[in-house]
């Protein structure tokens, strides 16, 4: 299959069209092909991590779990309801962006799709 669209995120050229908008299925990135390409790769961390209702997440924000959170290691978990303080955005291969420390628990690792932001 030969395109003339590459993905802009990692130059995959395995990319297909899905109406207006072109998809890497390697990387999800969906982009237009009519508008201007972001030539600024300083896309920030900040930007690219959304709570469970969507909102950008950045530094230092306060966060609420949504749901109770089994804790490897732990006889007890994380509440529905916590309320987390000073977050850090972290590069995450594992899908957990948001360093933390929370109260009777310690540092942690969460996952952006359990917090929503206060």
């Amino acid at each position: 299959m030969n395109n003339e669209y590459e993905c802009p995120k990692c130059s995959s050229e395995n990319t297909y069209q899905d109406g207006n908008l072109w998809v890497c299925p390697d990387c999800s990135q969906e982009w237009d092909p009519s508008e201007p390409a972001n030539t600024d790769d300083a896309v920030t961390l900040e930007s690219k991590v959304l709570d469970s209702n969507g909102n950008a997440l950045k530094d230092g924000d306060s966060v609420t779990v949504i749901k109770d959170l089994k804790v490897k290691g732990s006889t007890s978990g994380i509440k529905g309801g916590t309320k987390v303080k000073g977050i850090r955005l972290v590069e995450s291969n594992d899908g957990h962006p948001i360093s933390c420390k929370i109260v009777g628990i310690g540092a942690m690792y969460l996952k952006s799709e359990f917090v929503k932001k206060i």
